[in-house]
C-alpha cells in the first residue's frame, strides 16, 4: 500500500478528533438535564450516545495498541455521565487514535490486529479495523449531531473534512487542539 493510503488514515484520525471536538464544543451549552434527555437514537440520549462513541473507540484502539482489554471497555456503559468528565476521556483517547495513524506504514496496514472478543479471538487487517471505527464514529456523530438539533444548541458543522473554506475557523479550533495545518498534513 502506498504512502498515500497511510496519510489518509491520519487524516481520519485527525478529523474524527476534530469533528468529536467541534460536537462536544457544541454539548458543552446543555444543561445537564438536556445532556441526559432522552431523544430519538438508538442510544436514546446524547449522553448515552457520545460516552457509546467513547467506549468502542476505547475498545478498538486498545486492540490497535496491542492491548486486551476487550469487552470490558463496555462494562459500564456510562462511564463520563457528564460532559465535563466526558470531554477530557474522549480528548484522550482521539489523541491515541492519532499516535496509532502516526505510526502506520503501508507494512503495518496490512498487518492483522487481535481482537479481544471474550469468547473468541478476532483477526482483523489493521486497515479495514480502522474503516470500521472511523464508520462507527461518523454514523453515532450523526445521531447526536440530529439529537443535538432537538436542543436549543445549534449543531456544529461536522463534514468539512479540512476544506478550504474553513481555513479561519480551522486554524482557531487547530491551536485550541494543539495542531498545525503541517502537523496535521506531513507525509
Amino acid at each position: 500500500m502506498s504512502a498515500g493510503l497511510v496519510q489518509t488514515y491520519r487524516a481520519f484520525a485527525y478529523n474524527n478528533a476534530w469533528a468529536n471536538h467541534r460536537l462536544l464544543a457544541a454539548c458543552a451549552a446543555l444543561s445537564q438535564a438536556d445532556f441526559e434527555a432522552k431523544r430519538c437514537g438508538f442510544f436514546p440520549s446524547l449522553q448515552r450516545t457520545l460516552n457509546h462513541i467513547f467506549v468502542i473507540d476505547l475498545f478498538y484502539v486498545d486492540a490497535l495498541e496491542g492491548g486486551w482489554l476487550g469487552p470490558a471497555a463496555w462494562k459500564n456503559e456510562v462511564p463520563y455521565p457528564s460532559l465535563a468528565e466526558l470531554k477530557p476521556a474522549q480528548v484522550a483517547i482521539d489523541t491515541r487514535l492519532i499516535a496509532v495513524c502516526d505510526a502506520l506504514t503501508p507494512e503495518l496496514l496490512d498487518d492483522a490486529v487481535r481482537v479481544n472478543r471474550n469468547t473468541r479471538i478476532q483477526i482483523e487487517r489493521r486497515d479495514r479495523l480502522l474503516m470500521h471505527l472511523f464508520q462507527h464514529q461518523i454514523h453515532h456523530r450523526g445521531q447526536a449531531h440530529a439529537m443535538l438539533s432537538e436542543t436549543s444548541v445549534a449543531p456544529p458543522q461536522l463534514d468539512e473534512f479540512f476544506a478550504e473554506g474553513e481555513a479561519p475557523l480551522r486554524a482557531t479550533e487547530f491551536a485550541e487542539l494543539g495542531w498545525t495545518e503541517d502537523s496535521v498534513w506531513i507525509s
